[in-house]
């Protein structure tokens, strides 16, 4: 059953698929051959000491940037990807869209010249990275409502505007919550580069950039790990916000 394609399973079967998958894992990890890997007992070694070092405040500093900038981002992308609906400014979402190619290296030099202050140089890229994915994705949530949703509201008599707010805002906030699921972690994957570039305030991406310089591998996959664990409970909160914002959304699932 489990290995047939296509194969719905229970939520039990999954969550024993999980917990089993991930204590081979774990027990790989434990007893793996390769010596080039930091091994278990290592990695939390290097995490304890790290911790003794001041890891708990590099990372409130990292946390509180990346839900700054997943905040701005949001409101932004979200502005942008709605106007989608006016004709007029359609070439410029899709240009905005396409902006997603650039390299932040090669962009760090304009940013710095809009701005003097450390943290806002980073807070700058970090929205930019994460908004040029999520106004692309926005869109093509926008571009798929089915026709038929659009004709029934003006069928309801309503006007454009109200149209906008019934249809695409209300109706799609479920999916606009996927989407900044999908893109939030994009700022994690940002994060190394531009606290990196610029280490006025610290964070664990300057931190882990410097045990990476000096070959300290075992550090360097402790900070990874704990950058993965904080992503995931950022996943899972932003997931209890779509379920308690959006319930009806699960409805549409089990139908």
């Amino acid at each position: 059953m489990i290995f047939a394609p296509n194969t719905a399973i229970s939520k039990s079967t999954a969550t024993l698929l999980i917990t089993v998958q991930a204590g081979f894992l774990l027990l790989l990890w434990i007893f793996s051959p390769f010596v080039f890997f930091p091994s278990a007992s290592e990695t939390l070694q290097a995490f304890i000491s790290l911790w003794n070092e001041g890891l708990a405040t590099e990372l409130v500093t990292s946390l509180t940037l990346n839900l700054e900038a997943i905040g701005v981002a949001t409101i932004i992308s979200l502005l942008i990807a709605y106007s989608y609906t006016i004709p007029f400014c359609r070439p410029l979402v899709s240009f905005i869209s396409k902006l997603r190619f650039l390299s932040l290296v090669g962009l760090t030099f304009f940013f710095t010249l809009a701005t003097k202050d450390g943290h806002m140089l980073k807070l700058d890229l970090l929205a930019f990275s994460i908004i040029v994915f999520f106004v692309t994705s926005m869109v093509d949530v926008i571009a798929n409502i089915p026709q038929k949703e659009l004709d029934l509201a003006r069928t309801l008599r309503m006007k454009p505007w109200r149209v906008v707010f019934e249809v695409v805002v209300l109706g799609q906030a479920d999916k606009a919550f996927d989407v900044l699921r999908q893109n939030s972690a994009i700022g994690w994957m940002a994060l190394t580069m531009v606290e990196g570039m610029s280490r006025s305030e610290g964070g664990i991406g300057a931190l882990l950039m410097t045990q990476n310089k000096h070959f300290h591998l075992s550090s360097v996959l402790a900070i990874q790990l704990t950058i993965m664990l904080l992503g995931l409970a950022q996943d899972y909160g932003i997931g209890v916000m779509r379920n308690m914002f959006c319930p009806y959304a699960n409805l549409k699932k089990v139908s």
